[in-house]
């Protein structure tokens, strides 16, 4: 008497656990983009942003007495290398090519003008005021509208990356950015514009108040 014995499954081998894995992948691509095109389903495999900032602290407050007159609005593309001085670019070095754009205000320090500087007629209808130049602001980049068009970074730069808290940090040509930006605006006419406009603002608040001749000058 004879008994047949029913040979156990062997185990699955090698390339078709591989094969198995990428027919999987594929799948699960191929139904990702499946779902993005599904309405309602576009967020399946999506990610969600979290703001888990703390409340914003209000550490001082500051009185102000500027009358914030014109305003300029500048862009400048910054175009920074560094070389190592025995080493090819291609081993060590980095070019940024960087847009940067931001604005400079102008303003006049009304806080400044003393009594002397007010003269009025007696029947109140002459004034003369003198009052301090007027002064470029702070530059102040803006990150909506500045941006790196490229960078390049030698074999050693990439490796330093890795094991930097600040990778391709933008500080160096943000800085040299708001320098350029703030160059060009000494070189604008926008403190000449600002006492224009101070001295209309100033003119038609003393006419509505009677007054028919305002004399307005600047100087420190």
């Amino acid at each position: 008497m004879t008994t047949s014995i029913k040979r156990l499954p062997g185990r699955m081998p090698g390339w078709a656990k591989v094969l198995t894995a990428v027919v999987v992948v594929l799948a699960v691509m191929f139904a990702g983009i499946r779902f993005s095109l599904l309405p309602g389903l576009r967020d399946v495999f999506g990610t969600e942003t979290h703001d888990r900032s703390g409340p914003a602290l209000l550490r001082s407050i500051q009185d102000m007495s500027r009358y914030e007159a014109a305003s300029g609005n500048f862009q400048v593309v910054v175009d920074l290398e560094k070389d190592a001085k025995y080493l090819p670019d291609a081993l060590r070095g980095t070019r940024t090519l960087y847009v940067g754009a931001g604005t400079v205000d102008a303003y006049v320090d009304l806080g400044e003008v003393g009594d002397k500087d007010v003269t009025v007629d007696g029947d109140r209808t002459s004034a003369t005021l003198r009052l301090p130049h007027a002064r470029l602001g702070t530059p102040a980049l803006d990150p909506d509208r500045s941006y790196a068009v490229s960078k390049q970074r030698g074999l050693l730069d990439r490796l330093g990356d890795l094991f930097s808290d600040n990778p391709n940090g933008e500080q160096a040509v943000q800085k040299l950015a708001v320098r350029h930006i703030g160059d060009a605006a000494k070189d604008s006419e926008l403190t000449a514009r600002a006492e224009s406009n101070t001295t209309g603002m100033l003119q038609g608040l003393l006419r509505s108040l009677g007054f028919k001749e305002v004399r307005v000058t600047y100087g420190s």
